[in-house]
């Protein structure tokens, strides 16, 4: 992929963001478990960073996507991994859709605010009994005059505490299937009827507030619907392979910072008379764990220009998104071991890291989805024969 100086100056800009207004922070957010989203998402969006890749007619750049992941790849410069994915809920996961195939008035009302980020989203997909098998999801919004009733729930919804809309996945119909029933619903979350129940606590993204959100007979014009009704699903299917993407670069640069200082700490740490670093056993896997982040670079930046060039990028991006999950846990793994006892201290941001890591291979659609997505692509799910 080429890179031009606008898409330095991004990178140039997002890093100057995270050292003067994040990192600065980070452990005060971390141990709060909750950082001030408005306040930083404003920043951001003063910046001209939340809506990149979004139209200009609602206060965004317009430039092609490959901008907006040179954004999220210089995230990964953040010293956790919670703000980067919730940044990541604001522009790539919960307005993508509302972009796409939202009214005027819509786009007006949510996404503009979004982009300069007066307002936080976020999007209400999981459920309890429906996290990575989207179709199962049973929350429904039944036709009443001209307003749509919601009745459900979702549950581990990133931003979910603070967020000012969220943009609702519901069953819109009776009829169709699971694949045609489902429309995607804009809704306030000052509407009555809407309760945040708990704030939930994770094992990592200590800093990104996490929330179960109850709707009980929420009433909102069925203008707020996102393009036409029961399509959803699909809506949302596209929707997540920007996500994927996302996923999937904003990783890169962590993995290397953190590599970077297990090599610092394993120089300087004396062991049997020399230093950690020369045992070869230790050299030679960061070695090889460097090569396979490069790899990794590789895939998704060819998924990026697949997607730019108007390609079905679903294939290379789930492919990106299912190498990245297992390989920020492998790096984790493997530099906690390094930094030894000092990396089992919850205080190190190799340790952070560890616990933040393991969400990739989950949310967004878990390990096991991506493998499915792939063989099917390949042929080789039981029963569809080969390519």
């Amino acid at each position: 992929m080429q890179f031009t100086q606008e898409h330095d100056e991004i990178r140039r800009t997002v890093r100057r963001l995270i050292d003067n207004e994040v990192n600065p922070h980070v452990e005060e957010w971390e141990d709060a478990e909750l950082f001030p989203a408005h306040e930083v998402f404003k920043k951001f969006g003063d910046a001209g960073l939340l809506g990149i890749h979004k139209p200009v007619e609602y206060g965004g750049m317009g430039l092609d996507y490959s901008y907006n992941m040179a954004m999220a790849e210089e995230l990964g410069h953040v010293s956790c991994g919670a703000i980067p994915m919730a940044i990541g809920v604001q522009t790539d996961m919960c307005s993508p859709a509302l972009a796409r195939f939202g009214s005027k008035e819509l786009c007006q009302e949510f996404l503009a605010p979004n982009i300069s980020g007066d307002q936080v989203g976020c999007i209400g997909v999981t459920e309890p009994s429906a996290g990575s098998d989207v179709a199962n999801i049973k929350t429904k919004a039944v036709k009443d005059g001209d307003d749509y009733v919601i009745n459900g729930g979702k549950i581990f919804i990133t931003n979910g505490c603070q967020a000012d809309w969220i943009c609702l996945l519901a069953n819109t119909s009776a009829e169709g299937g699971p694949h045609k029933n489902k429309s995607l619903i804009m809704v306030p979350m000052k509407t009555k009827g809407v309760t945040v129940a708990r704030k939930l606590r994770k094992m990592g993204m200590q800093a990104s507030d996490t929330a179960e959100i109850h709707f009980d007979d929420v009433r909102v014009p069925q203008r707020n619907r996102v393009g036409e009704e029961n399509q959803g699903f699909i809506y949302q299917m596209l929707q997540f392979q920007e996500e994927r993407m996302w996923a999937a670069i904003s990783v890169l640069k962590s993995m290397e910072e953190v590599i970077e200082e297990t090599i610092d700490y394993t120089r300087n740490r004396q062991v049997f008379g020399g230093p950690l670093l020369d045992n070869q056993a230790v050299h030679f896997r960061l070695a090889e764990l460097t090569c396979e982040v490069e790899s990794l670079r590789s895939l998704i930046y060819r998924a990026i220009e697949n997607y730019i060039a108007g390609n079905d990028a679903t294939r290379l991006a789930s492919m990106a998104k299912l190498k990245g999950g297992k390989l920020v846990r492998e790096v984790a793994d493997w530099c906690v071991q390094f930094h030894g006892g000092t990396g089992y201290m919850w205080e190190t941001r190799v340790n952070r890291f560890y616990r933040d890591a393991r969400l990739m291979g989950i949310g967004g659609g878990a390990d096991e989805v991506m493998m499915a997505i792939i063989a099917k692509f390949e042929g080789t799910l039981p029963g569809k024969g080969n390519r």
